[in-house]
């Protein structure tokens, strides 16, 4: 099965997960958050000359009538052209397609998981309506399925150490680091996660993008990969989910959106990292250990995640 290695909690459009809960283990309490929209209101659309239709705060909520709406219809050429990548789904509102799309569950045909981690999501007019609202735009944007496109975000932390070897306190608490990449695409800061691939779980996805955009597997020998994958299996077997949801993220659209599944994986003694040298892969311009605290400025809401992990792990924020 697809993403259903890990327990979903119905709780809403927004949902943390309480700190107990263990990577593999069913879940069923769950701490929510409900949202607006803000970087998916964002009126240039990330890597484009395309501007949304403006929406107001106040008018997001689809019950909120709004009968000025005109949304912009975009949705990028490199998957709508023939051959169509693995990842894109068929453009579907132009007539029927030769296998239909299965939505609000698992799409074999697809190889791909279409049930949302909100709970399930209308249909207007034979496509997915984004659960949070309205974004300014229609068709899929630069995502490549209709409704849900999963992703999978690592939270690797250490504490941070002095000289000495100690532990660094501020305000009485330890403080934290993170492993943070700055995108090539926005150059902004985030975690080294990234979409699942068609028939992928989740947890090979964690350990697959950590590794190539966070030590840059993709440019070292077999041999090499093969000692980063051993190594990297022993240290992803453990980890703590803290996050799974809707993405407020600046590609979203009316009709596709992100949501994503966050693990921490901490490293408590700080020895497990010292084999590896963080390198930034292709999708990657820099990479680094991040300091935690309340002034981070993350990709969509990746600080929500790292905030959550400080808070499990009682640290500086």
């Amino acid at each position: 099965m697809l993403l259903r290695q890990f327990a979903k909690i119905p709780v809403g459009i927004f949902a943390f997960v309480a700190a107990s809960s263990a990577v593999g283990q069913s879940t069923k309490t769950g701490l929510c958050h409900f949202m607006m929209h803000t970087k998916a209101l964002t009126l240039e659309y990330p890597g484009t000359n395309v501007k949304r239709f403006p929406v107001p705060t106040e008018f997001v909520n689809w019950k909120v009538p709004f009968p000025d709406y005109k949304p912009v219809d975009y949705t990028t050429e490199k998957i709508i052209k023939q051959p169509r990548p693995p990842w894109a789904d068929p453009e579907i509102r132009s007539g029927p397609v030769d296998v239909p799309l299965k939505f609000n569950s698992l799409d074999t045909a697809y190889n791909t998981d279409r049930t949302s981690l909100t709970g399930e999501y209308e249909l207007v007019q034979g496509v997915p309506r984004n659960p949070v609202g309205r974004t300014g735009m229609v068709g899929r944007g630069l995502l490549g399925r209709w409704g849900p496109n999963h992703a999978a975000d690592p939270v690797v932390t250490r504490w941070k150490r002095n000289s000495s070897g100690e532990k660094v306190i501020k305000e009485g608490k330890p403080v934290l680091e993170f492993v943070a990449i700055q995108r090539t695409d926005c150059l902004e800061w985030a975690l080294p996660g990234g979409m699942v691939d068609p028939g992928d779980t989740v947890t090979n996805t964690l350990k697959k993008e950590f590794g190539e955009e966070a030590l840059n597997s993709l440019e070292l020998s077999a041999e090499e990969n093969k000692s980063i994958h051993e190594s990297l299996e022993d240290l992803f077997h453990h980890g703590t989910m803290v996050f799974q949801g809707y993405i407020d993220d600046p590609r979203n659209t009316d009709n596709s959106w992100m949501e994503s599944q966050a693990v921490n994986y901490h490293d408590d003694s700080g020895k497990a990292f010292d084999k590896f040298t963080l390198k930034a892969g292709d999708d990657a311009k820099h990479v680094k250990w991040m300091e935690v605290s309340h002034e981070l400025r993350l990709y969509a809401n990746h600080v929500a995640m790292v905030k959550e992990v400080a808070q499990r792990l009682n640290a500086y924020w």
